[in-house]
């Protein structure tokens, strides 16, 4: 049996994490690690995880761990879950974002478990839809997964969202994130994962379907001129200077365009 981790990190997320730990917690998958990272929160996050591990002993179904201290940031905290988890493959998901069905780890285990080869995918990975604070879908993510994924696949964007992004716990831990960066060290360490999946000859599988709604109006985004820039810097390091500059000049375009239209729209 395919064995999975959430891990999800908090710091005062009081007002959205409830949705996040229902959802891991209605998963119809019989083995489901979720641990949590909490920076020392003050404002009832640390209450609210403790009913929650209760519920869970209670019900017999999925482990929970968690701990509460405070931290170097999001991605050392992150490193901390990679850590703390046991499963076969891990997956990141922010307070306030949620799995997308009851059986999105099902199917996930389902990829791994049915392939013909019987090689364990380095990368299970799928679709993101945009939600609001009430959970009501606002749009599919813009960046769509390609049906071949590799590492060379993220100079177009992080065509795959970080919270459907299930990599393979060995690989994973081979691969912390780099703590030097503040906003962008997801993107970065997915990268760096499937590159060491290449090394390995270990296929990255699209499960064809949404594995994750992602809040809108996250971290990254309230921070969006500094992650570009970081994100600018992680290209460059992967991919080159010169290949960086032209996405970008690609991107630009690509943005100019996309409000061309949206203007022509509104116009109508």
């Amino acid at each position: 049996m395919t064995r999975i981790t959430i891990v999800t990190i908090t710091y005062q997320a009081v007002e959205v994490l409830q949705p996040t730990l229902d959802s891991v917690a209605a998963q119809q998958h019989p083995w489901v690690e979720h641990v949590i990272v909490d920076g020392a929160s003050t404002d009832g996050t640390v209450e609210m995880v403790k009913a929650y591990c209760q519920r869970a002993l209670e019900e017999g179904r999925h482990e929970v761990r968690m701990i509460s201290e405070k931290d170097n940031g999001l991605y050392d905290a992150m490193n901390k879950g990679l850590r703390m988890a046991t499963g076969d493959y891990v997956c990141f998901l922010n307070a306030g974002d949620r799995l997308a069905a009851e059986d999105t780890l099902a199917v996930v285990a389902e990829v791994v478990e049915t392939r013909a080869d019987g090689v364990r995918p380095a990368v299970v990975y799928g679709d993101t839809d945009i939600i609001d604070g009430e959970g009501r879908f606002l749009r599919h993510r813009r960046l769509r997964p390609p049906q071949k994924l590799t590492w060379r696949s993220f100079r177009y964007g992080m065509l795959v969202c970080h919270q459907a992004f299930y990599a393979r716990l060995d690989i994973a831990k081979e691969t912390p994130y780099d703590t030097h960066y503040r906003l962008s060290a997801d993107v970065d360490w997915c990268i760096r994962v499937m590159k060491r999946a290449e090394e390995l000859n270990a296929p990255l599988c699209n499960a064809g379907q949404v594995l994750a709604l992602y809040l809108a109006e996250g971290q990254t985004t309230q921070h969006h001129q500094a992650s570009l820039q970081e994100r600018f810097h992680v290209m460059r390091c992967h991919y080159g200077l010169p290949l960086t500059l032209a996405m970008h000049a690609w991107f630009a375009l690509r943005a100019t365009k996309r409000k061309w239209l949206d203007g022509r729209k509104n116009v109508k």
